[in-house]
């Protein structure tokens, strides 16, 4: 038997051990500190031999094995590097760097281990590296130099407008000129490129033809290009001296002609097809695969049976088979579909979403993504199984502590099936109800996903259960879905916001005493709208969201989408009031905070400013945050972390308990 003291000696010891192993796996929650933290890896490009893949991160280049190792960095820091694309007998890679201090295509000869060496050397700069096959000769799109709009020695000038989409969310907001992104040819080791399109048009999404002959491009060329969404595809010859405007000369051939909106062409191997994007209905429609005949034809359609949101197309070396990726219920997952009979085979599903991917000769796929709560990584995808070749955010995710992430459904209030996806506090316990906040996307065509989320992981790091819905609007569920809300905006996508929260009050998470509801962009309007239907919430954050639909039109950026969608406010005003929640501000008892930046001409501060002095006037506890010089997007990051620290303390100063 052991001596007592012996005794006593061990446990002391089995105590310190246990406290130091549960210290070394309590890792802290997310601070407002880790904005940020998470590191971009860039689109993964694969050697033509298939032996190696290459990706950005931290502005240089990477080059890792694809059957596993260390990544190396093949571009020194100090300066940027981006877009790696590979030389065809993959000894050189070619890049964007602004090294010499613009942005110029370079290329790196790997074998030798040489210094990068400038290609061009072009005043207007290089923003994409689109090289032909061949590598002799560079694609740019530029805008006309004539309708940039520049500063006169005495100061600016004013805008003459003539235009129906006058606005942009950049700069200075108005636009002038009609638009004009033309098609230029730079052939590596001349003085000038060569422009092959011209007027008042823009090309958009061209690509070279496999033999270097031709590209196509996406164009809407007839009528007024600021009304409606269709967008037909054109070719242009490459050996052109003089641009092509008009359709049937100097070479510009029409290649579609339907009331679609295409985008997003390639060429198959051989030169013969053509595959692209296409959508029938305007904002909600729904991007389907399509392919035409190079030589001119009818298009053949072949995701119609998928009938999920399809992006990034991109042929087999074969040509038998085109792969892309599909939004599909929270996730966004790899496809891809044989040209000759249109049988569809899913690569690679889960709950994960892909970002990017790219594909070898003989088939090799190496994908961009993420699983359910981690961080986008690249993978080497083979017969089905994963091998992880990056871990660039390992470190930092295994340093704190996640709150987890899972997806619930539930029925709306008219049977419809609508997912959500909650993220816990960490350390959520079964059986205790916790505060909530519910927090409702933008777009309104677009979806919460698996995977890492900031500003989720921040929130529940501060003990709320955060809920996310994907409410009718959203992509991942086929077209029915998407165009579920044409003229119903907040109306009949409502029900699914609120009825998340009914689902996880059911599910005993939510405390249905404590809740807040916040959003951005569209999800700003939905914190709207869910204010002025609901005293259920004790606060809100609403962002940049829309208030007063008619005093937008001729203001914001959406005139196509109001008149494609609304009418003429004069012919159809019950319609942008019936949207406006503005107008139910009466109904409002939430106290609410409302932010925006001060020049965003995407959601203009307009309509903060609105409800917020609506709110004020009835006496409703209320504040107006706006961020200096600050658009829709890509804010100052003292700023997102700003939002963030003032959302939380709004909703600790108003929710029971807090």
């Amino acid at each position: 038997m052991r001596q007592p003291a012996v005794d006593q000696c061990l446990r002391f010891f089995a105590l310190v051990l246990s406290c130091a192993s549960l210290s070394a796996v309590a890792a802290p929650t997310v601070t407002i500190d880790d904005h940020g933290r998470i590191k971009d890896v860039g689109r993964p490009a694969i050697s033509a031999d298939g032996r190696h893949v290459a990706y950005t991160l931290d502005k240089q280049i990477y080059v890792v094995a694809v059957a596993g190792g260390e990544p190396r960095p093949v571009t020194a820091e100090g300066s940027s590097a981006s877009t790696p694309y590979w030389s065809k007998d993959g000894n050189t890679l070619y890049f964007l760097s602004d090294r010499s201090g613009s942005d110029q295509l370079w290329r790196l000869p790997l074998d030798s281990f040489g210094e990068a060496i400038r290609v061009t050397d072009i005043e207007r700069g290089v923003s994409s590296l689109d090289l032909s096959r061949d590598e002799s000769r560079l694609l740019l799109t530029w805008e006309d130099e004539a309708a940039e709009q520049t500063d006169s020695d005495t100061g600016k000038q004013p805008w003459v407008i003539t235009r129906t989409e006058f606005k942009e969310d950049a700069n200075d907001g108005y636009l002038t000129a009609m638009p004009s992104d033309h098609l230029y040819v730079y052939d590596i080791g001349t003085e000038h490129p060569r422009q092959i399109t011209a007027g008042a048009f823009a090309e958009r999404d061209a690509a070279w033809s496999p033999d270097g002959s031709q590209v196509v491009f996406a164009s809407k060329r007839d009528d007024d290009p600021d009304t409606g969404y269709d967008q037909d595809l054109w070719i242009v010859s490459t050996a052109l001296q003089v641009p092509a405007t008009v359709e049937g000369t100097n070479g510009l051939r029409r290649l579609t002609r339907n009331e679609e909106e295409k985008d997003s062409p390639v060429w198959s191997p051989d030169g013969r097809f053509i595959a692209y994007l296409s959508a029938k209905d305007g904002v909600y429609g729904i991007k389907r695969l399509a392919i035409v005949p190079a030589a001119g034809g009818e298009p053949r359609y072949l995701t119609e049976s998928l009938d999920r949101w399809v992006r990034s197309p991109q042929f087999s070396e074969d040509g038998r088979w085109i792969y892309f990726l599909y939004e599909n219920h929270g996730g966004r997952h790899l496809g891809r579909v044989r040209v000759s009979d249109g049988r569809l085979e899913r690569l690679l599903e889960g709950d994960l979403v892909v970002s990017a991917y790219d594909v070898d000769a003989r088939g090799g796929i190496v994908v961009r993504l993420n699983r359910e709560n981690d961080a986008p990584e690249l993978y080497r995808l083979r017969n089905g199984n994963l091998t992880k070749l990056t871990g660039v955010n390992d470190a930092y995710l295994a340093s704190v502590t996640l709150g987890t992430k899972e997806k619930i459904t539930y029925e709306s209030d008219d049977g419809t099936i609508v997912e959500a996806f909650v993220v816990k506090p960490p350390g959520f316990r079964e059986g205790q109800r916790y505060p909530t906040i519910l927090d409702i996307h933008g777009g309104p065509v677009a979806q919460f996903t698996w995977g890492y989320d900031f500003d989720a992981q921040f929130m529940a790091s501060k003990g709320y259960l955060v809920v996310q819905p994907n409410p009718r609007g959203s992509t991942g569920r086929g077209q029915a879905f998407v165009e579920a809300i044409y003229e119903t905006w907040g109306i009949t996508d409502y029900p699914d916001m609120v009825g998340a929260v009914d689902r996880t009050i059911e599910l005993g998470y939510t405390d249905p005493d404590a809740m807040a509801v916040t959003g951005y962009s569209y999800g700003g309007y939905g914190t709207n709208v869910v204010i002025t239907r609901t005293d259920r919430f004790k606060a809100a954050a609403s962002g940049a969201g829309h208030s007063y639909i008619v005093a937008n039109y001729g203001h914001d950026i959406y005139q196509r989408w109001y008149n494609w969608e609304l009418g003429a406010p004069w012919e159809n005003r019950e319609k942008y009031d019936r949207l406006s929640p503005l107008l139910q501000a009466g109904n409002v008892t939430t106290p609410t905070l409302f932010y925006g930046g001060q020049v965003d001409w995407n959601v203009p501060i307009l309509n903060s400013e609105l409800f917020y002095q609506s709110l004020r006037r009835k006496g409703v506890d209320t504040e107006l945050v706006v961020y200096p010089d600050m658009h829709h997007g890509n804010w100052d990051s003292r700023f997102e972390k700003d939002v963030l620290e003032r959302k939380i303390a709004w909703f600790d100063r108003y929710l029971p308990g807090r």
